[in-house]
């Protein structure tokens, strides 16, 4: 069957001159055959989806055994039982239950939804496997006598600080399996430049670092090829400080094309593009297993602690903290932060100078609830994580009926907030070196997302 495309081009090719008259009529004509084609042939458009994906983590690319799915006549998902299994999201069966969250969580309560913790977790697991079979980045050589090398090689000490997701991330990328040194197989390309360093070093600080960037994209442009072929679209750097943002201000190429991994991730400001670049998650580093606390022993509502350094957080003290039940704290706290957040049932993330902070990876490693109260934050993985499912954001102005908000929350909602948080925290974890799922992998297949899918021409 010929395309309704192609036939309205036919018959308009084959109209006389005279019968322009009618042309509206034809195409009128014509886009409701293409409607009614396009619908036809594509109902999976239009079907609703009535089953759940039932998901249960492999251990790695470092397993032998390939995964399998089982697609059964009840239209769950199933990983075969060939693959070993990380017991991650149920019991040792494998299997999961759907759990229910709100769609939308008001002071009633009313609406239910079963809402996995993936947007598309059959998707997200078939992709991800084809990530670690064919991803490869190439970075940019730098030798260890270039006087730059602390900025331009992975630190060879365990990173730690707030910013410590930029040094992380470079560190586990350079020695790990995606790396080629045949750019000719490369998907992308990685600008290997730390802005937290830079703006240490004393040769450069916040001052100069938009001029160290334009100067190094202007000598890897006339060096290498590559660049130049796509003007920047397949290159990308990681920054975790919000000086990142402003870097590149004298080298638009680089904030307009190149991919931008920054913890610094709003929708707001001019400099980020939401699908573009990507958020970077802020994670403040710890070595041990997260913590295991019942909801039960956690006896406050809500809990923050932080600098008062934005109206949004100076207008949250200034409501709730005398409060009984949400805990609004600014200074130096009279008990250890860990306590205070195994404490509580909700833990609030409040945008600062910049939309992020650690709080969201510490409320995820503590088993708390995060609730997130900064508008216009790009949150990191949300092409692939239902942020609904594990968290709540409420609009900055509806801070003075935050109480009445989470008093809305029923105890089962409650439960499977929680659980999920169980769920997810391994993606805002670091390792050294990383593990199948953490916060590594999981940036690198937000890479993989935007990859480009024209190779072009290395002649």
């Amino acid at each position: 069957m010929a395309h309704p495309s192609m036939l309205l081009h036919r018959h308009l090719a084959s109209l006389p001159s005279n019968t322009f008259f009618f042309v509206p009529a034809t195409l009128a004509l014509f886009t409701t055959l293409f409607i009614l084609f396009y619908i036809f042939t594509t109902p999976s458009l239009f079907i609703s989806h009535q089953h759940k994906h039932n998901l249960k983590y492999p251990l790695g690319p470092s397993q032998s055994s390939p995964l399998t799915p089982i697609l059964p006549s009840n239209g769950s998902f199933h990983l075969s039982a060939k693959f070993p299994f990380n017991d991650v999201f149920g019991g040792e069966d494998g299997t999961v239950s759907p759990v229910s969250s709100r769609s939308h969580f008001g002071s009633k309560g009313n609406s239910m939804n079963d809402i996995d913790v993936f947007r598309d977790g059959d998707i997200f697991l078939e992709d991800y496997q084809q990530m670690n079979r064919s991803f490869k980045i190439y970075v940019y050589p730098h030798r260890r006598d270039d006087p730059f090398a602390h900025a331009f090689l992975p630190v060879d000490f365990e990173p730690g600080g707030n910013y410590a997701s930029e040094s992380y991330f470079k560190k586990a990328l350079m020695n790990s399996h995606f790396i080629t040194e045949d750019p000719r197989k490369a998907d992308l390309f990685f600008l290997p430049f730390s802005i937290a360093r830079l703006r240490h070093d004393r040769r450069v600080g916040g001052g100069g670092i938009q001029s160290f960037i334009r100067d190094y994209i202007s000598n890897i442009s006339t060096k290498y090829p590559y660049w130049n072929r796509t003007g920047g679209a397949d290159h990308f750097y990681v920054a975790c400080h919000s000086i990142g943002r402003s870097a590149m201000a004298k080298a638009e190429e680089v904030k307009l094309n190149a991919i931008q991994i920054v913890c610094s991730s709003s929708y707001f400001l001019p400099g980020y593009v939401a699908h573009k670049d990507a958020s970077l998650p802020q994670v403040w580093p710890r070595t041990n297993d997260p913590p295991t606390i019942t909801t039960s022993e956690r006896k406050k509502l809500a809990f923050f602690a932080g600098a008062i350094n934005s109206p949004v957080r100076e207008k949250l003290v200034k409501f709730w903290r005398n409060d009984s039940e949400i805990y609004a704290h600014f200074g130096r706290l009279k008990t250890p932060y860990a306590d205070e957040l195994l404490g509580s049932k909700f833990c609030l993330h409040v945008k600062g100078f910049e939309v992020n902070t650690a709080r969201i990876a510490d409320s995820l490693y503590y088993g708390c609830v995060p609730i997130i109260l900064a508008n216009y934050y790009d949150l990191p993985f949300a092409d692939i994580l239902n942020w609904k499912s594990f968290s709540i954001a409420v609009v900055t102005v509806d801070i003075p009926l935050l109480k009445k908000i989470l008093r809305g929350i029923t105890s089962d909602e409650y439960s499977s907030l929680r659980g999920n948080v169980l769920k997810v925290r391994k993606h805002f974890q670091w390792h050294v070196p990383p593990i199948d799922f953490d916060a590594f992998f999981m940036v690198m297949y937000e890479l993989w997302l935007r990859r480009s899918c024209i190779r072009m021409s290395n002649d």
